[in-house]
């Protein structure tokens, strides 16, 4: 899918990366400051070496969503971190392919600007699509997660992906 970009947020993309929860199909994890964006934003830009957020650009320039991540232990030295990735995109812009592009281009950057060797990303046993979404993107399916995130007053399980730095690149 030419055209579409990930780049860092700007200030005025603030507003449509905010979840309006009644939209969100996945689900609310709780309530959030309401100004938890823009303390954020304020702190680092939104972009540090181990965590960030990116917005998912479509073809004519649009703000389609964005792709996030953040530190995942696996042991307690850095090396043994991986960065777990998760994509949220605008209700319009939803079954269009750019999730993926997000994904492959958000994993090409954090290969190139850091040394974590490992890429995760997590989602819900009945999100078919986002399962699709991860494989094309190059990621492989390593298993379920019982019960390991809790949302909407229940535990769900999950499916685990991952990528590693030498995996071969998807094709856009």
């Amino acid at each position: 899918m030419s055209g579409v970009t990930v780049r860092p947020v700007r200030r005025e993309d603030l507003p449509l990366l905010y979840v309006d929860h009644d939209e969100d199909p996945v689900g609310t994890f709780g309530y959030t400051a309401t100004n938890a964006l823009e303390r954020n934003f304020d702190a680092d830009g939104l972009i540090g070496y181990d965590h960030g957020t990116l917005v998912i650009q479509d073809a004519d320039g649009a703000v389609a969503g964005k792709v996030a991540w953040r530190p995942v232990p696996h042991g307690h030295n850095i090396a043994s971190h991986a960065l777990n990735i998760g994509t949220r995109l605008r209700p319009a812009f939803r079954g269009r392919g750019l999730g993926t592009v997000g994904k492959i281009l958000v994993a090409a950057y954090l290969f190139e600007t850091t040394t974590f060797e490992r890429l995760q990303a997590e989602t819900d046993v009945t999100n078919v699509a986002a399962q699709r979404s991860l494989e094309k993107a190059g990621f492989t399916r390593e298993g379920i997660a019982r019960h390991a995130q809790y949302r909407k007053g229940a535990y769900h399980d999950m499916v685990v992906y991952s990528r590693l730095r030498n995996d071969p690149a998807p094709h856009r």
